[in-house]
């Protein structure tokens, strides 16, 4: 007997504790993992940064932050001794304003970020109206243009009225030219009524 090929795979165990351990199911969810970070609401996390942008740029904000800095530094210096916590050279005032200053670029350049969104999107919306403008336009160009051929075609009561003033002017060069009456009238309708109508 032939020995039989190593091909590299474990057999799988039969029975019923081969569907244990075979891999899940396709047609059912994983179960959900644990995070150890914690979730945020990406959308509530712009909106804030948003928000805290629109803030610092604010005067407000400008008057505010002068005013703190200035009491900052007049209370440590002209404060008694004891009750001074940031004496000169102001490393606390330092450190507080670095910190905020290393919040508030990250939290601009957010604001900013999404403000780029939002106009990237208006102007996609933007170029998609003036697609369908243009497009409104030629359609209602192209319609105007076959109404205006039509109307070529389509006799019009000036051109009625004068057709039959030349109909009329032939019927009168004719009946003068036969020797007519000048007061002849053309058309039997016109004739008198005491008068036959084949009676010339």
């Amino acid at each position: 007997m032939a020995p039989e090929r190593d091909t590299g795979r474990e057999r799988a165990p039969a029975g019923a504790t081969a569907s244990a351990r075979t891999r899940p199911r396709l047609d059912q969810p994983r179960p959900p993992r644990r995070r150890i970070l914690p979730e945020w609401d990406p959308e509530a996390f712009g909106r804030l940064s948003e928000r805290i942008a629109r803030f610092i740029g604010t005067g407000r904000f400008l008057v505010g932050m002068t005013v703190v800095i200035i009491t900052w530094v007049l209370w440590n210096i002209v404060a008694p001794p004891g009750v001074r916590f940031d004496e000169y050279p102001f490393i606390f005032l330092t450190l507080a304003l670095s910190l905020q200053a290393s919040y508030a670029a990250p939290l601009i350049l957010l604001a900013q970020n999404r403000q780029d969104d939002r106009d990237r999107v208006n102007l996609e919306q933007d170029r998609k109206q003036n697609e369908r403008s243009i497009a409104d336009t030629e359609y209602l160009t192209r319609e105007i243009a076959a109404l205006r051929i039509g109307l070529g075609e389509v006799a019009t009561r000036d051109w009625i009225r004068s057709e039959l003033q030349d109909v009329l002017k032939d019927l009168e060069e004719r009946v003068d030219g036969h020797g007519g009456h000048t007061g002849q009238r053309v058309f039997p309708a016109e004739r008198s009524p005491g008068r036959d109508v084949h009676d010339r």
